[in-house]
């Protein structure tokens, strides 16, 4: 991790924060938020994955890897540079015209304005050459992607799907204006992102990503690096990642991701994985390996299967992974998510390579007190949250709970039920455990209807977002900061 110190944090995914537009931007807001957080004595913001998303808007089923979601920049930004005009952002947060139509047009007012402007000339030209590893392949994919009404790649012809060179060099020069805005739209975000990041560091809040273990079979990725993965001829899945029956699925969870060939990434001396590392580590200060227990073996689940139950256990070659990404980047601040089925092996790869681990409190009740998510069985070298995106909220998980359960919470906090979310923060922060997190809903004391993730289904996901930023005298941060001064987690 980014410190030793002890610390703790918000989670609070972009989508969530507040703005005129249909969802959290890159904007004023983020700032204010950041603001917010340090009022509150909190030293670190996690959020989850920043790509662009499918039509079902997980987060963690990503067209890219490495490419920014074009969805999270605020037009308001292009309206301040002359790009587009009061009256575009008014038809945007109206209703009345779609943000991507008015990326386009900012994007041809760019292209303008690039002919006179050396200095953008430059930034323009600097961030092209230094994303060069994913950015062309990405720009070129999503505009194959619009001319064929957004088919996967594996539906196109197979001169495209199987990427020959005449061919793509023939459709770049006809899709050159499509390609254009999205090389324009990915030097957009990193110039808002920059702008987030260097207010993060003057609070003193670090910024904490998530990198999803595996990637969309519909990606960039895929299609750009299809040696590297569990696909056929066709660019058809042989075989999926998913997990099986655990705490969150009595079926597992089917995820769909193509799997990773091990043999040829290290082969490649994980060439893939070092410049994916390196693009979020640019971003971030600390980064959470989504299904960390994959880098030591994985559930490989038929392609056929629409569930999690049927499958298998294969190694994989993460110890070799993590050692090649030390020696290229020296400290690892990667935290890993290691909930599920858990074995010795893993724990052993994770504290090989000092690697937090995550513990949940809504796992530790209703057992007996061997529970491993109990207060009293966390570590120094742990990550605690009352509950993740996948979780209820607290106050959902409570209003849910058997009543052994609930009064299991009642007896060991010694709490009463109407203070019951911030007795389980109370708890959080008083933790042994490295770094406290917090959902911004369990700060709000919100019910389940503002659960922001249900796993293994597609609707009604991803949607939650705050109305209004909670003001600076707000109850939240004025506790928030009580408790973290109280367990010396003010950083």
């Amino acid at each position: 991790m980014a410190s030793q110190q002890r610390q703790s944090g918000v989670l609070l995914h972009i989508t969530s924060l507040p703005s005129p537009f249909a969802h959290g931007v890159l904007g004023d807001e983020a700032l204010q938020w950041l603001d917010r957080l340090q009022t509150g004595g909190y030293r670190v913001w996690q959020f989850l994955p920043l790509g662009p998303t499918h039509s079902h808007g997980s987060p963690y089923e990503s067209l890219s890897s490495s490419a920014g979601n074009p969805e999270l920049i605020d037009l308001r930004d292009f309206v301040a540079r002359g790009w587009l005009t009061e009256s575009d952002l008014d038809a945007v947060i109206q209703g009345q015209a779609s943000a991507a139509d008015m990326r386009d047009i900012a994007s041809a007012a760019f292209v303008q304005e690039l002919l006179h402007d050396a200095d953008m000339q430059q930034s323009f030209s600097n961030f092209q050459e230094e994303n060069s590893h994913w950015l062309h392949d990405y720009a070129l994919f999503t505009a194959l992607k619009h001319v064929h009404q957004g088919a996967a790649w594996w539906q196109w012809s197979p001169e495209l799907r199987d990427r020959d060179a005449n061919a793509l060099k023939e459709m770049h020069g006809v899709l050159e204006p499509t390609i254009q805005r999205t090389l324009f739209e990915q030097w957009a975000f990193a110039q808002q992102w920059q702008r987030i990041k260097t207010h993060a560091e003057h609070c003193g809040i670090q910024l904490f990503g998530d990198l999803p273990i595996y990637v969309a079979h519909d990606s960039s990725d895929v299609w750009a690096n299809r040696d590297y993965f569990t696909v056929d001829a066709a660019g058809q899945c042989l075989e999926v990642a998913g997990v099986p029956p655990d705490y969150f699925s009595e079926t597992g969870q089917r995820w769909g991701n193509p799997l990773y060939v091990w043999d040829a990434l290290q082969a490649s001396g994980f060439q893939w994985w070092v410049d994916r590392i390196r693009v979020q580590m640019e971003r971030m200060h600390m980064i959470r390996i989504d299904h960390f227990r994959g880098l030591e073996s994985f559930w490989a689940i038929p392609a056929h299967r629409d569930d999690g139950i049927e499958g298998t256990w294969r190694a994989a070659a993460g110890r070799e992974l993590l050692q090649t990404l030390r020696e290229h980047f020296g400290g690892l601040p990667l935290i890993a998510e290691d909930l599920g089925i858990i074995t010795d092996k893993v724990t052993a790869l994770r504290q090989d390579f000092g690697l937090p681990g995550m513990k949940i409190l809504h796992f530790a009740f209703g057992g007996d007190a061997h529970n491993p998510y109990l207060p009293h069985n966390h570590s120094h070298d742990m990550v605690v949250y009352t509950g993740t995106h996948d979780n209820d909220t607290t106050l959902g998980w409570w209003q849910s709970a058997p009543e052994d359960v609930q009064q299991h919470v009642l007896t060991y906090l010694a709490a009463d039920e109407p203070d019951i979310v911030w007795s389980l923060i109370r708890t959080a922060m008083a933790s042994t455990a490295q770094l406290c997190i917090i959902p911004m809903q369990d700060l709000l004391e919100l019910d389940a209807t503002a659960r922001f993730n249900t796993p293994g289904t597609l609707d009604n996901n991803w949607s939650w977002h705050m109305n209004a930023m909670p003001e600076e005298d707000a109850q939240c941060w004025q506790q928030s900061a009580a408790l973290n001064q109280r367990y010396g987690r003010c950083g």
